[in-house]
């Protein structure tokens, strides 16, 4: 008798984990899925300005509902997915001339914008304020590689172009709009997990 209880708690066990791993698996592909779509909601700019996306809400929510790890994953597939040529970045580009181009530091710093954001989402809570931190610091991670990227892709082609001038091309003309994104994803990921655990 002790035994078929055993065996009935181990198969239990064994089906919750597949479960779990299905839901993961689905949840990655959703936020995979997600960051593809925001990034062709796009305003373009001329050169040599960044154009205006959705990338990073989706990254602010891919952390927020996955953690750390999942979230990594999430992004990570998204980078693959552009690198071997699917046209998954903005303006339907992909490749790897599309992650070496002027955004590219950018698109690699989601990856580390996505991690911070997890983590916080693992290590604390869901509150708003706890979230707006974590997405705040996670953008700023974000900006450190695109912009540390831009000015060097900048100097070797063209030249002139100092931290200032890269700030006031990559970053200033994006904080307003990166904030909303922040205080948007921000609450929607707080009322969510009131609702739903991910």
């Amino acid at each position: 008798m002790k035994e078929k209880k055993k065996e009935t708690a181990a198969s239990a066990s064994h089906t919750s984990r597949i479960r779990q791993h299905t839901k993961d698996i689905v949840l990655i592909a959703m936020f995979t899925a997600l960051m593809a779509i925001c990034a062709q909601i796009t305003i373009p700019m001329p050169p040599p300005f960044v154009p205006f996306t959705l990338q990073t809400l989706a990254v602010f929510l891919a952390g927020s509902f996955l953690g750390m790890k999942r979230s990594i994953i999430s992004i990570t597939a998204y980078l693959l997915l552009g690198l071997v040529g699917v046209p998954v970045f903005a303006q339907f580009k992909g490749g790897l001339g599309a992650l070496l181009g002027p955004t590219g530091g950018f698109i690699i710093g989601f990856v580390a914008t996505a991690a911070i954001v997890g983590f916080f989402h693992d290590k604390w809570s869901d509150k708003i304020w706890v979230m707006v931190v974590a997405m705040a610091l996670g953008l700023l991670a974000c900006y450190l590689f695109g912009t540390v990227w831009f000015v060097i892709l900048y100097n070797q082609s063209k030249g002139g172009m100092d931290l200032w001038k890269a700030l006031s091309i990559c970053v200033i003309p994006f904080l307003l709009f990166d904030a909303v994104k922040i205080i948007g994803a921000s609450i929607l990921s707080s009322r969510v997990h009131k609702i739903a655990k991910l």
